[in-house]
């Protein structure tokens, strides 16, 4: 028995290394990055090494803007964050012409970049991880701040803002004094004693967030019904047979197309899992729209109307025939596409018919009712139209959030390509890190970097 337990005292070391030897990298991922400061290189390579370790770097020369407790704490909040966020301060005289490119290409990381270079300040990004515009409003917010305020301001609504993750290399250390093994030891103890706790509030957020979706779908999935019952009454009140007197090839394919996505809807719609997924469904419901117009043209002998989006107040009123302008409440005005009912209602200075659904606050229009109606809009307007019909609402504000991307699916005209914090190297579109530095303008004048709004202009 005593050889037993000597033999089981003696492994003890042993097991405890072992069970280090598992928790070590996370134990590594969950310690807070510290942020580049004083490093004598200020080359963009080094600038873009020193950001795959930590979000801030500040040049040596440019230390008297902020304190390195400051760049610390502004690291620690990004990194605690998890968004791909990345500050730059660097000394006036520093090159400007293509800094901001240069850093991007130097660190290969999606995210959003923020360089102060002097009293001055602008911001590149990857369009994966925010929209030109809400670039350019975020970087107007703080002009004319001083350091500490401006880049502390920035960060706070950046982080609001930007989609993606944090990049995996901030999860990293390097060590070269040496960790002791009581240290290790404890360490790896700590992280044992807390993994099961992180996991279960893993969980309860994974679970959450999926309860969260669910309650959207349903939601969607009251005014989606209705779409598809109003269409399939339409279909109904055609009364069009395939054999009637009149009726050609053409009338019957229309007739066809519409019947076919009269059932891909509502496939689709009980095929649904996630908010997402409704976006299929009013693509169908307006292709089907699109075919009883053009087959209602065909038997009327009237002229084919051209592909047009349906009305924007209600999709329901089918494909749009005429632009109108329209000014959302405290937006700005912008033209959207109208049925002939709504164009005669706003040129008589009426209001238009507006498709209002439930919300916690009584019926409202689908435009102010909540982040669940973007795949419904999405799909009846397509990716490219949308921003700008919806930009000024509460449901275009809510689209223009990362937070939104991820619960609610993107792929409406202002996100693409890698998400953020992924390694692309210099993969990227340099349209959104055009710093005019040189050539084309620079920190002088106006604080307009050049044609492109860069530095003091609001974007690159």
């Amino acid at each position: 028995m005593k050889a037993v337990l000597s033999t089981r005292a003696r492994s003890l070391p042993a097991l405890l290394l072992a069970a280090l030897a598992m928790v070590l990298v996370p134990l590594f991922a969950f310690a807070p990055a510290s942020s580049a400061y004083g490093s004598a290189d200020t080359s963009t390579s080094t600038i873009g090494q020193a950001l795959r370790k930590s979000p801030v770097y500040v040049d040596p020369a440019a230390s008297g803007q902020l304190s390195g407790a400051d760049a610390d704490a502004l690291a620690k909040k990004i990194k605690d964050a998890g968004k791909p966020v990345f500050l730059v301060v660097l000394p006036a005289g520093y090159p400007s012409g293509t800094v901001l490119k240069d850093v991007r290409a130097a660190t290969g990381i999606t995210g959003l970049y923020g360089i102060r270079l002097g009293d001055r300040f602008a911001a590149g990004s990857d369009p994966s991880v925010i929209s030109s515009t809400a670039r350019e409003n975020l970087v107007a917010s703080v002009r004319g701040e001083g350091a500490k305020a401006q880049l502390t301001d920035f960060t706070d609504r950046a982080l609001d803002t930007v989609r993606g993750r944090a990049p995996s290399s901030w999860g990293t250390s390097d060590n070269g004094g040496g960790v002791s093994t009581t240290a290790l030891i404890v360490a790896g103890a700590v992280v044992v004693a807390g993994g099961a706790g992180v996991y279960t509030l893993s969980r309860r957020n994974r679970r959450r967030r999926e309860e969260e979706q669910q309650a959207s779908l349903e939601r969607l999935r009251v005014v989606v019904d209705e779409d598809i019952t109003a269409f399939g009454e339409e279909l109904d009140r055609l009364d069009f047979h395939p054999g009637e007197p009149g009726a050609d090839d053409a009338m019957r394919t229309d007739y066809e197309n519409a019947l076919n996505a009269y059932d891909d809807a509502k496939r689709r719609m009980g095929e649904a899992r996630r908010p997402e997924d409704v976006r299929g469904v009013t693509e169908a419901l307006e292709d089907g729209r699109f075919s009883l117009a053009v087959l209602g043209a065909r038997r009327e002998k009237r002229p084919l109307p051209e592909r047009r989006p349906p009305c924007f107040f209600d999709p329901r009123h089918g494909p749009s025939v005429t632009d109108a302008a329209w000014t959302p409440s405290g937006g700005s005005t912008r033209e959207v596409p109208v049925c002939a009912a709504d164009a005669a209602r706003i040129a008589d200075g009426r209001e238009p018919a507006t498709r209002e659904v439930e919300t916690e606050y009584g019926r409202r229009p689908y435009w102010d009712a909540g982040p669940a109606y973007g795949p419904w809009a999405g799909g009846y307007f397509g990716g490219g139209l949308l921003p700008g019909l919806l930009v000024g609402t509460l449901l275009g504000g809510m689209m223009a959030t990362p937070s939104y991307a991820a619960d609610y699916g993107g792929g409406y005209g202002d996100f693409g390509g890698f998400e953020g914090g992924d390694m692309s190297g210099t993969d990227f579109d340099p349209g959104g890190f055009s710093d005019g530095f040189g050539g084309g303008g620079d920190f002088g004048g106006g604080g307009d970097f050049g044609g492109g709004g860069d530095f003091g202009g609001g974007g690159f």
